[in-house]
């Protein structure tokens, strides 16, 4: 059974630095494209950041272009989210999430989802 698990959230200052990671078990990480998505109390979940299963492709809100950088490691069954110039605007809980091979943005398109993980950034 594949689950997901989000780490490294947590609570940092304006203008500060977190890598969120998300490990996947199961053998078929590979062949899966992966997503992050965040949730802001009394907000939709929306779409933050996918890569391809080959890591050959990336999407990014525009809210975090230049500032937030996706990355997957196969041989570890990790995906990854460098956050850096971190404002409090992007206090949320983070997701990651999977689905085949292509890269989306809607979270109706991706069928596991992680617990989600905290990140709070203070003013």
């Amino acid at each position: 059974q594949v689950q997901l698990v989000e780490s490294g959230g947590g609570l940092v200052q304006d203008g500060g630095s977190l890598r969120l990671s998300c490990a996947v078990s199961g053998r078929t990480f590979s062949s899966y494209a992966m997503g992050w998505f965040r949730q802001a109390p009394g907000k939709e979940r929306e779409f933050v950041a996918a890569i391809s299963w080959d890591g050959g492709i990336t999407n990014y809100a525009d809210s975090v272009k230049g500032r937030f950088t996706i990355s997957r490691d196969n041989a570890k069954n990790t995906v990854y989210l460098q956050m850096n110039s971190l404002k409090p605007e992007d206090t949320a809980v983070y997701y990651c999430s999977k689905r085949p091979f292509k890269i989306r943005i809607h979270p109706r398109d991706y069928d596991l989802w992680g617990q989600g993980t905290q990140v709070t950034v203070s003013s």
